[in-house]
């Protein structure tokens, strides 16, 4: 067994550990109602790469794979087939814990975010990754990270800004 496996915590100490701040992310990523399933998918992939995980960032490594599930799950919404009948649809109550207690005005800003800006500010403020974490997480510089965060947040600072100018 190499070193970077002996001190390995066991995996459910790992998922109580982390599951807040990645159903945050998730919540922020592809909204309340799909985020519990991306969520399953999420742990189901780190529970069989667990022991091939780099220890360096843990939750990191694990925002890494909900990012990737979140993509993966953008990518088959768009390839589902349209409803045929229009049925209004009834919002689920948002779950407590992270991004899920703010108000819907700020889910729909959040929302607006480009995709790379939506998911450097869930990982940061709902995933309460560091910086070099974030960068870890979407595979870019720690610079790059910091500089997503901050146009993500100029852009939400906009965007209420243009809401109040019009009120």
């Amino acid at each position: 067994m190499s070193s970077r496996h002996a001190a390995r915590q066991p995996f459910q100490q790992f998922l109580d550990e982390h599951r807040q701040p990645v159903l945050a992310f998730l919540r922020a990523m592809v909204g309340p109602d799909d985020a519990e399933d991306c969520f399953q998918e999420t742990f189901i992939a780190a529970m069989r790469a667990y022991e091939d995980m780099d220890g360096r960032y843990p939750r990191a490594w694990v925002m890494t794979i909900a990012r990737r599930k979140a993509i993966d799950h953008h990518r088959a919404r768009a390839r589902r087939p349209l409803p045929s009948e229009d049925m209004p649809e009834v919002a689920a109550p948002a779950a407590s814990g992270g991004l899920g207690d703010l108000n819907g005005e700020v889910w729909s800003a959040v929302a607006e975010l480009s995709d790379s800006q939506r998911a450097a500010v869930a990982l940061r403020y709902a995933g309460d990754l560091a910086y070099r974490e974030i960068a870890a997480a979407l595979e870019i510089s720690e610079e790059a990270a910091r500089r997503r965060v901050a146009d993500g947040l100029r852009a939400l600072r906009e965007n209420v800004d243009r809401e109040e100018a019009v009120r």
